[in-house]
């Protein structure tokens, strides 16, 4: 029975977002949805030295306000030398740092355009790294008819899909008979519970980067990101 999901685009996104894509067999790329400032879209937060540390990439919002995420312009190229410095900084005693930073640092030194292409980009070369083989669509790949249920019950339906499975923040919104009418099971995603592991900088903290995990689980890193 064929498993989907359904997700917005995050940068560099922490690793229950990797665990949801690992749990099925096509995952789809949502990002005709309107960008979100202050989200998890262009952001996401490292360990460092002095605490946690927000990397934000910076996007060119005046004026619109309403722009799907897959037509959100990055606004300059400074940030990515930063992003980088940052990570370097606060991730060079890791065990896997040299690495991860091999296949990494390579994608930090192109030039890149729109958000979501560089959000694919990190998503891709991240789940190799998990041994994740699940596939990777974007929402433009199907049609999309009016209303925010019908959307997502008539991509799984074009998709082909027996199961939707859904993350648990969607419970207060989702309704369940627009994929019963298709013949489409709901399944509600649990995150967690995951296993810590030997991470710098204090107090164990799970809502990080993925990047934290593969700079510091290694060879362990694909069962690390699954629950346990």
């Amino acid at each position: 029975m064929k498993r989907v999901a359904i997700l917005q685009s995050n940068y560099v996104p922490w690793k229950g977002y990797f665990d949801l894509i690992a749990s099925v067999d096509e995952f789809v790329l949502y990002d005709d949805m309107q960008y979100t400032r202050r989200d998890w879209r262009n952001r996401n937060r490292i360990k460092t030295p002095t605490g946690l540390q927000w990397l934000t990439v910076p996007v060119m919002v005046k004026g619109r306000f309403e722009q799907p995420i897959r037509d959100t312009r990055i606004d300059g190229t400074g940030w990515a030398a930063r992003h980088w410095k940052a990570l370097e900084c606060s991730y060079r005693r890791a065990p896997a740092f040299e690495a991860t930073a091999a296949w990494l640092e390579p994608m930090y030194r192109h030039r890149w355009t729109h958000l979501s292409m560089l959000n694919r980009a990190l998503m891709e070369a991240v789940c190799t790294r998990l041994s994740i083989a699940t596939h990777l669509s974007n929402s433009w790949d199907y049609a999309l008819p009016g209303g925010r249920n019908e959307r997502l019950a008539s991509i799984c339906e074009q998709a082909g899909a027996q199961i939707y499975v859904s993350g648990p923040a969607a419970r207060g919104y989702l309704d369940e008979a627009a994929f019963t009418r298709r013949g489409i099971d709901v399944e509600w995603f649990d995150y967690g519970p995951y296993r810590e592991y030997p991470q710098l900088w204090g107090t164990f903290e799970h809502q990080v980067s993925i990047l934290d995990l593969l700079f510091s689980g290694g060879a362990d890193a694909p069962s690390l990101a699954r629950r346990a």
